[in-house]
């Protein structure tokens, strides 16, 4: 890519951020289609995926500069991520997997993982993503494969991503990225999730400000969110610098 358009492209999406209609504007939207079950409403190859779209456009620029040998995801829902990543692997070429953890996979979604083409990349992993012997499972795959990168997207709560965070943090390689989803719980409104465990003051991105204070390894790769505008993970696109 053209270094002058790149520098272009840097220097707007730096002063794109120091706008406050625009700022203000994006989290109204965002407020408003959230309430709609917006991140519902899209498919990966055929299976939901559950993401905004700009946070997956802004993977696939992650997977492709990165090319990682293994993606570990907590959280396999219907599936949709994983296909996704393993779809990435596919274009890239090589031997890479995607290892996928969840505490429940219902036998549905099971189904039509394991009968996908992309299974061949995929790993899937049935536990808890905090438990020991989960975790010895999901280091037993990555083996001595490399660079790996990790994405948190299960419960949003501050202890469990915390948890996972100590737990996971350590797989990932410098230069790749840990990915924590729904920071964004810190800035909805306080009576946006009246049915769930978290909530502000409890979530995902005060967990990563917690780690944050205790790691040197991982720092927020803010241009990543300045240039989304949307995305469900502000502050928690985490690239590892050691």
């Amino acid at each position: 890519m053209n270094d002058d358009f790149e520098q272009h492209n840097r220097e707007v999406i730096a002063k794109s951020a120091e706008d406050e209609g625009l700022q203000r504007a994006t989290r109204e939207w965002f407020d408003a289609a959230s309430r709609w079950e917006y991140s519902y409403h899209f498919t990966w190859l055929g299976r939901p995926i559950i993401q905004f779209p700009q946070d997956i456009v802004a993977l696939q620029e992650i997977i492709w500069n990165v090319k990682p040998s293994v993606i570990v995801e907590t959280r396999i829902a219907r599936g949709g991520s994983l296909i996704f990543y393993a779809s990435m692997l596919e274009l890239i070429g090589g031997e890479g997997i995607v290892v996928g953890v969840d505490i429940d996979i219902r036998p549905h979604n099971r189904v039509e993982i394991e009968k996908h083409p992309m299974m061949k990349r995929i790993r899937l992993i049935e536990g808890s993503s905090v438990a020991d012997d989960v975790v010895g499972q999901v280091k037993q795959f990555i083996g001595g494969r490399g660079p790996v990168m990790v994405v948190l997207d299960s419960n949003h709560t501050h202890d469990h991503v915390l948890a996972e965070l100590r737990q996971y943090a350590p797989l990932v390689t410098a230069g790749s990225y840990l990915v924590v989803f729904d920071t964004v719980i810190e800035l909805l409104p306080q009576d946006f999730f009246p049915d769930r465990p978290w909530g502000r003051g409890n979530n995902a991105m005060t967990a990563v400000r917690e780690f944050l204070a205790e790691s040197d390894r991982f720092e927020i790769d803010r241009e990543i969110q300045n240039k989304l505008l949307i995305t469900v993970a502000p502050e928690g696109y985490l690239k590892c610098t050691k």
